[in-house]
């Protein structure tokens, strides 16, 4: 079994944080957050504790699909800087100890990419088989398309060819033949081309997707699994450390294929999407049960692999993995009206507003996740608890502008409002009530608790790296577990609910030593027995460090 050397895993303790840069601080004035104004803030991720900064797409686009419709895999949005304001943004950022990845989106193209234009227009074209035709009219795949509420098939006709071309998403974004050994050539000299100017790896978008068996093509793809091996040896070369994150929406079972089983030498981390929707179902119920059960049920993954934790994401919060019933319980506790909805399978809403701005809750939450073993990802603004915008379409929802102060656009930008990506949250979220400014002048905060939270979680190499174990006791509302590693241990205790709990554990390995808490003031001596009360207020957190008598650990 291969393992790397350990210091090559700084993932296995990153802490990630994903931004898109045109909403997060514009600094020439035009409406559009660019990457001078990002390099202006990298001292807020710094100072946050963030190790490793994941950019969504900020190649030149259509912006057909929020950037995700590529028009040029080699260059940047104009609207949001240059190569070189690019490179300065990564400098700062290594300057700073934090790596920087991107998203890496090879599944599709922009309909004016040129090498569709250039496919599209003659059978003849050499790019015509970098994407996938049919000649026979396509079947009814209504069930196929990934956003049903603005497509009705993932094939749409191309009158100069006669033909049908596949797009797994809108039909502006027809999917690549990586079964085209030319594809695969421009994936790697594209990849090859980031690494050299910096990055340090990247978050793979529609991995089952890129690598599903191209229905139409001529040619058949190698073993999808053997073609993410060499991507991931790929990456090795180039950058001996680099990471690829993998979106893979799939049963454990198939994200273990996608780690590479025993060997895991294909994608390094995936995210947990099974434990982020059980999460929000306990949560909903508020029952540690369906959580619990989840984590029972990681598959055990090579040294070199890892899990990526997260409560939102930029996407639609999808909730596909739960049963109807189960469904409807998240829906009818976060997201009861029909606009707070997407797809059918999700929600369109950040968690501070499901939770009806709760402190005790979203603090809960965020303790749980930076306890849970794996890689927690924090998405823009949840460091400071920023709400939705219900009234922007889709999933634009919750990529409103960074909310940097109480003024004008909430100190994003200083153009005129409708000159912006999106309009800035309002209500009782908006900047007058939510921002960056004023909670690092509060020690009460949540931009303060999650500082704290970090601290602690990179000095925890137990969660990172440990074992796991879900700790039994009486409470269904309470979530119990230890992670070891090497001589430490650390116990998390939460309550999902609003009753104050007393939880009783057995800790046999523990007996004679003491817990100490690790985010307040208070410490539980273990009996010889191992038997221990932990007490927790309502919607309570605690994480324990066991400390022995003559240990040289820090509580």
């Amino acid at each position: 079994m291969r393992i790397t050397d350990t210091a090559d895993l700084w993932w296995k303790n990153a802490v990630v944080y994903c931004l898109d840069v045109e909403t997060y601080l514009d600094w020439d004035g035009d409406g559009v957050g660019d990457f001078p104004g990002l390099a202006q803030r990298i001292d807020h991720l710094a100072d946050l504790g963030v190790t490793c900064l994941w950019l969504m797409p900020f190649y030149p686009t259509c912006e057909r699909d929020d950037g995700y419709d590529i028009t040029d895999f080699y260059a940047v949005d104009p609207r949001l800087g240059s190569l070189g304001d690019l490179v300065e943004v990564i400098r700062t950022a290594n300057d700073r100890g934090m790596r920087v990845i991107a998203d890496l989106v090879v599944n599709h193209t922009s309909v004016q990419h040129p090498w569709f234009e250039s496919a599209r227009a003659s059978r003849e074209s050499p790019f015509h088989d970098f994407y996938v035709w049919r000649d026979d009219e396509p079947p009814d795949t209504s069930e196929q398309v990934v956003f049903p509420d603005q497509e009705d098939s993932i094939w749409t006709f191309n009158e100069p060819t006669g033909q049908w071309y596949l797009h797994r998403f809108y039909k502006e974004q027809p999917d690549l033949n990586v079964a085209n050994p030319r594809v695969r050539d421009e994936v790697a000299k594209l990849m090859g081309f980031w690494l050299q100017l910096g990055l340090s790896g990247f978050r793979v978008d529609a991995v089952p997707f890129f690598l599903e068996t191209q229905p139409g093509a001529d040619e058949a793809l190698p073993e999808p699994h053997e073609y993410l091996r060499s991507l991931r040896s790929f990456l090795g070369r180039r950058v001996g450390d680099g990471v690829l994150l993998g979106e893979v929406n799939l049963p454990f079972e198939q994200q273990l294929e996608f780690f590479g089983g025993a060997e895991g030498d294909e994608l390094t981390m995936q995210f947990d999407f099974n434990g982020m929707q059980a999460l929000y179902l306990s949560l909903a119920r508020a029952d540690a049960g369906p959580l619990a059960a989840s984590l029972g049920q990681r598959p055990e993954l090579h040294p070199d692999s890892q899990w990526a934790t997260f409560v939102r994401n930029h996407d639609e919060l999808t909730l596909d993995k739960l049963g109807d019933d189960e469904r409807a319980e998240v829906f009818a506790a976060f997201g009861p009206e029909e606009r707070m909805q997407v797809y059918g399978r999700g929600l369109r809403r950040r968690l501070p507003p499901m939770l009806e701005g709760d402190p005790r809750r979203i603090r809960m939450v965020y303790s749980l996740l930076f306890s849970l073993p794996g890689t927690p990802v924090l998405f823009y603004g949840e460091e400071i608890g920023m709400g939705e915008d219900l009234d922007a379409e889709g999933r634009l929802a919750v990529r409103t502008p960074m909310q940097w102060t109480s003024g004008r656009n909430g100190g994003f930008s200083t153009a005129d409002p409708e000159d912006l990506p999106g309009p800035v949250v309002d209500g009782g979220f908006a900047p007058e009530f939510v921002n960056v400014a004023d909670q690092r002048r509060d020690p009460d905060s949540l931009l303060s608790f999650m500082k704290l939270l970090i601290r602690r979680y990179r000095e925890s190499p137990e969660l990172g790296w440990g074992s796991f174990a879900v700790l039994e006791q009486p409470h269904d509302a309470v979530l119990a577990h230890c992670c070891v590693w090497d001589d430490g241990t650390l116990v998390a205790v939460h309550n999902l609910a609003s009753e104050p709990r007393s939880v009783p554990l057995r800790l046999p390995d523990l007996g004679g030593a003491v817990l100490h808490d690790l985010l307040q003031d208070g410490a539980c001596p273990v009996a010889d027995d191992g038997s221990v009360e932990v007490a927790l207020e309502g919607y309570g957190h605690r994480w324990l460090r066991a400390v022995r008598e003559g240990s040289r650990r820090l509580p």
